[in-house]
């Protein structure tokens, strides 16, 4: 149940997913630039983001829980654990050809539109995780120009060759 009225949002919905799971959805057509969705959750500062982090793939290494951290760097102090009830835009999948991006605007984490998005069309953005244990993150997005793994397109060429 979504309880934060500032994780609403009049564009998305929360749905099933071909790419993994659950994923976030097109309400109605989105224009190019839109702000779509705010990433919320608790607030912690880097070393209560590193311990969590740590625990979670701990706990899927294990099998006992999903391996998913939903852990988003906010500033040089503190990140967002953005895995509470109230943040649909956890729901989020990567995507190798995205159509979203993700911007910090004075101190919020929003979600928004790289072009027109048609109803119904499920939202995406590159993660744009770093090189470090990349073979743990295999990309199952499904695009044409998929690369395998969930990694920033900056690291694109060092794994193809």
């Amino acid at each position: 149940m979504i309880t934060d009225k500032n994780s609403i949002s009049e564009y998305a919905v929360v749905r099933n997913s071909k790419i993994h799971n659950k994923g976030v959805f097109a309400k109605k057509e989105i224009p190019k630039g839109t702000r779509i969705i705010e990433y919320v959750g608790e607030k912690i500062t880097k070393a209560e983001s590193e311990r969590r982090a740590q625990i979670q793939l701990e706990k899927s290494e294990n099998h006992t829980v999903d391996g998913g951290v939903y852990i988003f760097e906010l500033n040089k102090k503190y990140d967002i654990d953005g895995k509470v009830l109230w943040n649909p835009a956890q729901y989020i999948n990567h995507s190798c050809n995205p159509n979203c991006e993700v911007e910090i605007i004075k101190g919020k984490i929003w979600v928004i539109s790289l072009r027109e998005i048609k109803k119904d069309e499920e939202l995406s953005y590159n993660y744009g995780y770093d090189l470090s244990e990349y073979k743990e993150h295999p990309c199952v997005c499904g695009s044409k120009n998929c690369v395998g793994y969930i990694i920033a397109e900056e690291h694109w060429k060092k794994i193809k060759n």
